[in-house]
């Protein structure tokens, strides 16, 4: 098939395009290497997809209307893997303006694309942030999403709405992934993982949020890109046992899905903390601080409807996960 992902020079995106690649998909690999990170390791990533005879780069901003229109125009796609966004809840408090132009602006420049070139699938990232102030554990797409805490959220949600939308008023197949904190080699610098490693390494110490309760649902980048494709592979379809009187808002009567990627496993950030110490041989200088505005206490994922629509639910260990990371990180920094 002919692939495009946006947000191909990042974390996830570099991931999954490698993957679509060594299966054979041809892909269009979509990014504005902006620098909300260090657009170093975006260029290092880029680095590893270039020499792929499948893959060609297009550097530019979804947010980019007339670019976006000329681009699903000339292309004639497939399928779309739209990873592209501002992520970062605690820097959409800085900067709320950057989480419109890209995570809104930018995907309704995605939903008219696929929608005027016909495309078979949109699969999109969502995020657990979408469960905002919900207590309810594990969460499920069946779960009210209405109270986000940050407007990163409010943006992901937002996204789940207007594709639904599209689904609804044209036929476009859309399948939303609402990602439960990813991590793994070539990840994100704003990350815990990432920025607990480097002050660890460095000899500083690091601030544990919360007072190091915070739970989280830490999923393992391959079984991220695992989801994608197998979602992909499966195109959205109605709910045949949809009801409007009692509305499920993980599906519905028009071809549109939602399904969390989590590991099902929460891990206190104390344990998470301890595996990244077991693994580095050294022990961590704590800051202990409060839970910051934006952040929730806890995430978990419920995964049975993604398990039984792909036969696949997310499994590695964080310490598994945590030792590859640290593997990765000492190569490429040759620290």
């Amino acid at each position: 098939m002919k692939i495009l992902v946006t947000g191909a020079a990042g974390f996830i995106g570099m991931h999954t395009t490698l993957r679509l690649l060594a299966r054979g998909d041809e892909v269009v690999g979509l990014d504005n290497l902006n620098d909300y990170y260090d657009p170093t390791l975006k260029e290092a990533r880029l680095a590893r997809l270039q020499p792929h005879a499948g893959f060609r780069f297009v550097k530019m901003d979804v947010a980019d209307r007339a670019g976006m229109e000329a681009l699903f125009a000339a292309e004639k796609f497939d399928r779309v893997i739209h990873l592209a966004a501002q992520a970062g809840v605690r820097y959409s408090l800085q900067n709320p303006h950057a989480y419109v132009d890209s995570n809104l602006v930018g995907f309704m420049n995605i939903l008219e694309g696929c929608r005027h070139a016909k495309v078979q699938h949109l699969v999109y990232a969502s995020s657990s942030s979408v469960y905002g102030g919900n207590t309810k554990m594990p969460f499920s797409e069946s779960d009210s999403v209405d109270h986000p805490v940050s407007i990163y959220a409010a943006t992901k949600k937002a996204n789940e709405l207007m594709a639904h939308t599209y689904s609804h008023l044209y036929g476009l197949p859309t399948t939303g992934l609402r990602f439960f904190t990813v991590y793994g080699p070539w990840g994100r610098p704003d990350m815990a993982l990432f920025l607990f490693t480097k002050a660890i390494l460095e000899g500083r110490p690091i601030d544990v949020f919360n007072h190091g309760r915070m739970r989280r649902d830490f999923t393992y980048v391959d079984d991220i890109v695992e989801g994608v494709i197998r979602t992909l592979d499966r195109i959205a379809e109605p709910d045949p046992a949809f009801d409007p009187m009692q509305p499920n808002p993980g599906t519905g009567s028009a071809p549109y899905r939602v399904f969390n990627i989590g590991n099902h496993d929460p891990v206190e950030l104390m344990e998470f903390v301890a595996a990244i110490e077991d693994a580095l041989g050294t022990t961590a200088q704590k800051n202990f601080l409060p839970l910051q505005d934006g952040d929730v206490p806890a995430t978990y994922a419920d995964t049975a409807a993604l398990n039984a629509w792909t036969g696949f639910a997310p499994a590695t260990s964080v310490r598994e996960g945590v030792g590859r990371f640290i593997a990765w990180y000492r190569e490429y920094y040759r620290v």
